[in-house]
């Protein structure tokens, strides 16, 4: 993988064949094959649609596709690995042939990694940070690079009363520990990206918290990767509006995020994310 010196860790990811410059902000656009998903549910769980929108947000500047099989909404139950693997890789399988920007796979599971990454997938997203028995392995034999993510508990209870005593300090703790984890288990460095999990076991005032003080995650040295689309914080500030109306707010944070430091933007509204990301670059 290539690598040079910068502050907050590289400036460039080898994705496959695709060389991602993280001097600049890039956008990964969501792509969720799950009829429960909190923000699109059953929009694209057809796979001729799925496949258009891939298309459509790589025509809107998407560096990367995220695609997901299981929803990890608050509340959501698990779902099998092998409808999981049917939800994603055939997809995956095409549009590694057809489109110009890596694919992502977010999952959990080790049979997944493996199936997405042989059916093409470059990059491995992971809400539970490879704490899934046998994840550290799976991800250390694709050997793509592979996003570790902050959750507090699991998505069936995580917003049951989460509690910190001090969540920048403590989620950075964590992501540091992952870090350690992964390289212990041979996983290079420079294949590491991290995620503080905006909306996993969080309060509102915990996601403010982590958003004022998201500068202290570069820190750590990895690519920083932040979601911020749609969540229910972005409803609650703009006063308790709907999923579908919270595009202003959702720009709004990318951009803040952007500003204190984060690298990688996951959203599902990639055009305007991606004009107001160059503007926030520029002014950065």
């Amino acid at each position: 993988m290539k690598q040079a010196e910068a502050e907050g860790g590289l400036v460039q990811l080898q994705l496959g064949k695709h060389t991602l410059d993280l001097t600049r902000p890039q956008v990964m656009g969501v792509l969720n094959r799950t009829p429960d998903s909190f923000s699109d549910a059953g929009q694209f769980t057809d796979f001729d649609a799925a496949r258009r929108h891939a298309h459509a947000m790589v025509q809107q500047g998407a560096a990367i596709i995220d695609i997901g099989g299981e929803s990890t909404r608050p509340g959501a139950e698990p779902v099998s690995v092998q409808e999981e693997i049917e939800r994603v890789v055939p997809l995956i399988a095409r549009l590694a042939g057809e489109v110009d920007a890596p694919i992502s796979v977010d999952t959990s599971k080790p049979d997944v990694m493996r199936a997405a990454v042989r059916a093409g997938a470059v990059m491995i997203n992971d809400v539970y940070a490879l704490r899934q028995a046998g994840a550290l392995q799976a991800a250390h034999d694709c050997r793509v690079p592979v996003c570790l993510m902050h959750m507090q508990g699991e998505p069936r209870s995580m917003q049951q009363n989460p509690h910190y005593q001090d969540v920048v300090n403590e989620v950075r703790q964590f992501l540091a520990g992952r870090v350690r984890a992964c390289i212990a288990a041979g996983i290079q460095s420079e294949q590491i990206l991290i995620d503080p999990g905006f909306g996993f076991g969080k309060t509102l005032d915990h996601n403010l918290q982590l958003l004022r003080q998201l500068h202290e995650f570069t820190m750590l040295g990895q690519p920083l990767l932040v979601g911020l689309s749609r969540k229910s914080m972005i409803g609650t500030l703009l006063g308790k509006v709907p999923v579908a109306e919270r595009l202003q707010g959702s720009v709004a944070a990318a951009v803040v995020a952007v500003l204190r430091g984060a690298q990688l933007i996951r959203c599902h509204d990639v055009a305007p994310t991606v004009a107001a990301l160059r503007v926030a670059a520029a002014a950065r």
